[in-house]
């Protein structure tokens, strides 16, 4: 099994500017951790010491139930906290964060991250919103798998995955690599399915798709089939 690698050469590894103003007043107990593609950050069942900031990348959250059964619960990028379960007494993880592609993530230690919090009103701030935003991407996929079919709810993954690359309000944006398994797990259906919707959504013209996987969703037309009633 592969693992995360922990480095401390900070000065030399790249830093976001709002990454760094976010994190810039924890010093000790602050670790830039370079995850590979497929390696775990932490699985469900350990023991939760610590919580971690995306700097590049994305990581999947997963879970599995007590049949064996493996779920995606979560797809997350740059600018998102990730482990706060940890925070909350003595916790194990409830989940598995496992890289999709080579990551940089800031793991902080649990004792350092809550004096942090305490301290500082703007990690406050930023730890809050980020937490919000979440909770309202979960409700809004939980009422998908209630209440809206197979189409839509793609739809709707495909527009989310799309903001991992959005820096500036764009007509289009390119999806990072999905492959269709992946896809299938996240919106909770089978890989011939997701097939079949890629392509009608290519030939309406909603997104576009190469031989290399690359998906380019056109945000303002996938929109509307989102919105409609």
């Amino acid at each position: 099994m592969q693992r995360a690698r922990k480095f401390t050469g900070l000065k030399s590894a790249k830093v976001n500017p709002y990454v760094e103003s976010v994190l810039e007043n924890i010093v000790a107990g602050k670790n830039l951790v370079r995850l590979r593609k497929s390696a775990k950050l932490f699985s469900q069942g350990e023991k939760a010491d610590a919580i971690y900031f995306i700097q590049t990348g994305k990581v999947q959250m997963t879970v599995v139930s007590a049949q064996g059964k493996k779920a995606v619960r979560d797809t997350l990028g740059p600018r998102d906290f990730l482990g706060e379960g940890c925070l909350v007494g003595d916790s194990v993880r409830t989940s598995t964060a496992t890289g999709l592609e080579p990551s940089t993530v800031f793991r902080i230690g649990k004792r350092v991250m809550l004096k942090a919090l305490h301290a500082q009103p703007k990690l406050s701030e930023q730890f809050m919103a980020s937490l919000l935003a979440r909770n309202v991407n979960l409700e809004e996929d939980l009422c998908d798998q209630l209440f809206n079919h197979t189409e839509r709810r793609l739809a709707r993954v495909l527009l989310n995955l799309s903001c991992f690359s959005r820096h500036d309000k764009l007509p289009d944006t390119k999806v990072p690599k999905f492959t269709h398994k992946m896809l299938a797990e996240i919106v909770g259906t089978t890989r011939p399915r997701i097939i079949f919707f890629l392509k009608k959504f290519r030939n309406l013209g909603l997104i576009d798709y190469d031989k290399t996987g690359d998906v380019t969703v056109k945000d303002g037309l996938l929109t509307d089939l989102v919105l409609r009633d």
